[in-house]
């Protein structure tokens, strides 16, 4: 019989095996996994695990740190989200994006599910490949890098990477002359949630100049590639830089070039995939032969919606406010029947802030919305509150939401959580005023093939 609990790490993973008839009403499996088949469902599963961790915790007795905030992560969901990336662009392999959630069970599945990765330095290359993952596998997706990172990359035998300035290409050379280099060229990326093109790609001109440089240097360029932005928001950013890469593709072959990859990139977001995968599936089926291999390095778009965080709430202060507008919608802007508001509203400082796992409301441009997890004392559930939601550190930018209802008056002990955590979070946390900035991970399954994969 599988234990409850498999401790992969003592710091901060736990994998959870949890008897499902506790949760839902039917059962889909044997009780070593957790699995169902739809969406509302695998929410329901995830609010019960939440609940149940938390019913463990007893802030006035805990040892410290026992009360820190925790995600739930829902492979199922990364799971869920790659078979509809197989749908929609059969022709385009994901490289994942190890920044956006370097997560060592999120890249054991995307392996496991044949997925390439998109790295950028040599830990997150160390890490793919302690994974069993094959370098070829592998693109080094950071036009400037190390010197004595090239080396290890050479040394470990992965050999595909970008570039996008003459220097580059020297240092190249240098470290590792036997490298299959992939130009990166600019794009629009004006109407994206994070740009990129200030900081990389190369405009045509200098393009066309680069691969001048490359063949005279005996370098072995195999292909192009670009990024919208993280996070973009027009499709027709695609159809303009596939149509670019198309005359770079020709250009190269002026200068005696052979190109056979396509690299387009990320800015694949859950809420606009299918408009996007159209309009790039079009662009790259008019612009290149069947014969070109393509790729794209999703990361936002298999674990955003993957992870949810648990946080504590572990002070609160009252503050005077204008009279409160009765409201019909709570802070996700789904109804909610209040049949009354308060003027009184409050402060609530939570274990968790914008130097920890909200790093993604500075550095994302995210806002992330508060739910009522458990509330100990609140006997105004019906009602509407109004709060502002600060993190534990003593400054003052660390605030989660300036202005948001929920229902009920929360105290200290209670616990809110939050959804769509699991991109440019946990990653870019950092150890600000003490704080930790690793924290334990509950992982769950709610698909089959992901259970299969991941053995739980």
């Amino acid at each position: 019989m599988a234990p409850s609990a498999i401790l992969l790490n003592p710091e901060d993973t736990i994998i959870e095996n949890y008897d499902k008839n506790n949760l839902l009403a039917n059962n889909h499996g044997d009780g070593k996994s957790i699995h169902v088949d739809n969406g509302p469902a695998a929410n329901q599963l995830i609010k019960g695990v939440l609940l149940e961790q938390v019913a463990r915790i007893n802030t006035d007795t805990c040892d410290p740190d026992e009360e820190n905030a925790f995600y739930v992560a829902d492979l199922g969901e990364v799971y869920r989200q790659h078979m509809r990336w197989k749908t929609n662009l059969p022709r385009i392999k994901p490289f994942y994006a190890v920044k956006c959630n370097p997560d060592t069970e999120v890249i054991r599945l995307l392996a496991a599910l044949g997925s390439g990765f998109d790295c950028a330095s040599k830990a997150e290359i160390d890490q793919v490949l302690g994974l069993g993952v094959d370098p070829s596998r592998i693109i080094y997706a950071q036009p400037c890098k190390t010197k004595s990172y090239l080396r290890h990359a050479a040394n470990v035998g992965v050999s595909q990477m970008t570039f996008d300035n003459a220097d580059e290409l020297h240092k190249i050379k240098s470290c590792y002359p036997n490298a299959e280099i992939v130009l990166r060229i600019l794009t629009d990326d004006s109407a994206s949630l994070c740009r990129l093109s200030t900081k990389f790609g190369a405009d045509l001109e200098t393009a066309a100049d680069l691969l001048r440089l490359a063949r005279n240097l005996e370098l072995n360029v195999v292909g192009v590639s670009f990024h919208v932005g993280s996070g973009a928001a027009d499709p027709s950013a695609f159809s303009k830089a596939v149509t670019d890469a198309k005359w770079v593709f020709d250009q190269a072959n002026l200068h005696g070039y052979d190109l056979k990859l396509l690299d387009v990139g990320g800015g694949f977001t859950d809420e606009t995939f299918e408009v996007f995968a159209a309009k790039l599936s079009d662009a790259v089926e008019e612009h290149f032969p069947p014969h070109i291999r393509v790729i794209a390095e999703p990361g936002r778009y298999y674990t955003a919606n993957a992870f949810t965080l648990a946080t504590n709430v572990i002070a609160r202060r009252d503050v005077s406010s204008l009279p409160s507008t009765p409201r019909s919608a709570n802070s996700n802007g789904s109804e909610y029947s209040a049949t009354s508001t308060t003027e009184k509203s409050y402060m609530l400082y939570l274990n968790d802030g914008v130097y920890g796992n909200f790093s993604n409301i500075i550095f994302d441009h995210q806002h992330p919305t508060a739910q009522v997890l458990r509330s100990y004392g609140a006997a105004d559930m019906d009602k509407l509150v109004e709060y502002s939601i600060w993190g534990p550190t003593c400054d003052g930018i660390d605030v989660i939401s300036e202005h948001c209802y929920l229902p009920g008056t929360l105290d200290i002990g209670d616990w809110l959580f939050f959804e769509n955590m699991g991109a440019y979070t946990k990653c870019s946390a950092t150890r600000f005023n003490g704080f930790k900035d690793v924290h334990e991970t509950i992982y769950i399954s709610s698909e089959p093939g992901a259970s299969a994969l991941l053995g739980y």
